[in-house]
């Protein structure tokens, strides 16, 4: 018997709809069916793949207030965040696409070495088939749909699973889809939770976009091996932010405060951890408590802070800071959760150590513990010690010292005198190190990970052979002697045998 999803407001608890779950029968299907549409699609132009993709960038631009409405119900998050994280964020996208696309994916000249001549190389880059989309529910409309609109711009067809956390954000890009009216089979939206999520990989589709938990991940990695499917994994963070004594340290702290509470702390890219020069640590967390208990904690408007989004998430972040306290640490603003609330105050913990889960795991929560270091060896060790290495910041207002830092940590992505701003830069590759992921989209690199990348080397076809061919010849073995020594050694060996049986090799091409 098949599940029934009830569309839940997680800020009000009102319901306000249901979705079943798709069966096997339907996964199996929807596979079969992006599969045939897949040749159809492929063969589309690029021009008219981006016709359709500036459709859904209009119906955006003209419809985003009530999108972003229809978004905040789902997840609780404020309004305007809702804006500004998912249909804008969506909208440059599209629009990054439709200006460079067709340079990126355009056949790429590549350099021919000399011994290889008249031969020229190219590299094609060629769509890879039916690509399922497995997206998570804290942006549950811009961490689905920007990786679709990658692998439909490359010609794929996609099916998504959307998380069973917001399902009705699943159903607004259904809805959105057919309104832009793409072919029929190029968008499936299969709705559900791991079951259907492991039927999907089971289907073996052509490559597996998932957005998750770092556990998650590592089963969906290892169902995959199983076919030899190609996998991209964008996991978990424990983002550190790092603040030296020269830094401007009022705005080092509105973007602390902003980088930890953002989403109620819901983002893989949040400020999990803060550290912070010992000569500055007083004036920057009077700063940052005081910036932080301004804050407005509301539902959908008129407010900062909106409420969390996944009750099975609020259940780790008590544990998280129920560990910390117990420990030793301090709250010095928040702390207290309300079992009964979906709402969790910002909090800022001190006193924090390496070794608590706060300092450790992924708590995706409105937490922000901060911890003290004395020079700059220090504080890259204690970042790099993380099993995650998501995104980071460096905060100085020296330019060379925030470059060498920034350079020296593991992480896939940094910012420097900002945060979490990487994601917002579609020129950039985005992506995890470590227990942090596996590939990069965004970007030239991320839109071709959706591709095959083919290499193709082409000779004109006017000689009867080439220099290598059999028969194997003593004239051969001097010949590539001599070349190897002219290109790769001290000092050329040219000798009147070897110039002889260049000669005859030459004669033998004709």
């Amino acid at each position: 018997m098949m599940s029934v999803l009830s569309l839940r407001n997680p800020a009000t608890g009102e319901v306000f709809g249901s979705v079943t779950e798709a069966s096997p029968a339907e996964v199996d299907a929807a596979v079969a069916k992006a599969r045939r549409a897949f040749a159809a699609w492929s063969a589309t132009s690029l021009a008219e793949r981006l016709r359709y993709l500036a459709s859904l960038r209009h119906y955006l631009v003209e419809h985003g207030e009530e999108l972003a409405q229809k978004i905040s119900q789902a997840t609780g998050k404020v309004t305007l965040e809702a804006y500004m994280t998912e249909i804008f964020v969506t909208a440059d996208t599209i629009r990054f696409y439709e200006k460079h696309a067709q340079q990126m994916l355009s056949p790429q000249p590549v350099p021919t070495p000399l011994v290889l001549w008249p031969k020229k190389s190219y590299i094609h880059y060629k769509p890879m088939g039916v690509v399922a989309v497995i997206s998570p529910w804290n942006y549950p409309f811009q961490l689905a749909i920007i990786p679709m609109l990658s692998a439909l711009v490359a010609g794929n067809t996609v099916i998504l699973k959307p998380s069973e956390v917001t399902p009705s954000t699943g159903l607004l890009i259904e809805e959105l889809f057919e309104i832009v009216g793409l072919p029929e089979g190029v968008v499936t939206v299969l709705h559900g939770g791991r079951e259907v999520g492991s039927r999907l990989v089971s289907a073996r589709p052509d490559k597996i976009f998932f957005t998750g938990s770092v556990a998650t991940g590592k089963k969906i990695m290892a169902a995959a091996a199983e076919h030899l499917i190609p996998v991209e994994l964008e996991l978990g963070g424990k983002d550190p932010m790092i603040v030296f004594d020269d830094a401007h340290l009022e705005r080092a702290a509105n973007g602390a405060v902003w980088g930890a509470f953002t989403n109620s702390g819901q983002v893989c890219m949040s400020v999990e951890r803060l550290y912070v020069h010992e000569r500055v640590y007083s004036e920057f967390l009077r700063l940052v408590t005081e910036k932080t208990k301004a804050l407005r904690q509301g539902f959908p408007e008129q407010a900062e802070v909106g409420s969390m989004t996944s009750p099975q998430q609020i259940g780790i972040v008590r544990a998280h800071i129920d560990d910390a306290l117990a420990a030793g640490a301090t709250a010095v603003t928040g702390g207290a959760i309300q079992t009964d609330s979906m709402f969790l105050a910002p909090t800022i913990l001190t006193g924090v150590t390496p070794e608590m889960k706060i300092m450790r795991e992924e708590t995706f929560g409105p937490v922000l513990p901060i911890v003290t270091f004395s020079d700059e060896a220090e504080v890259i060790r204690l970042v790099n010690e993380s099993p995650y290495g998501l995104n980071a910041s460096v905060w100085s207002a020296d330019k060379a010292k925030a470059q060498r830092v920034a350079e020296k940590l593991l992480s896939g992505n940094v910012c420097i005198n900002d945060v979490i701003i990487s994601y917002a830069n579609p020129h950039l590759p985005f992506g995890g190190v470590k227990d942090s992921g596996i590939g990069r989209y965004r970007g030239p690199v991320g839109l071709q990970a959706f591709t095959h990348s083919i290499s193709i080397i082409h000779d004109p076809g006017s000689k009867k052979r080439e220099f290598n061919w059999y028969p194997y010849t003593p004239d051969q073995q001097l010949m590539f002697s001599g070349l190897t020594h002219l290109l790769y050694g001290k000092r050329p060996k040219w000798n009147l045998p070897t110039l002889k049986a260049i000669w005859r090799e030459l004669k033998r091409l004709r």
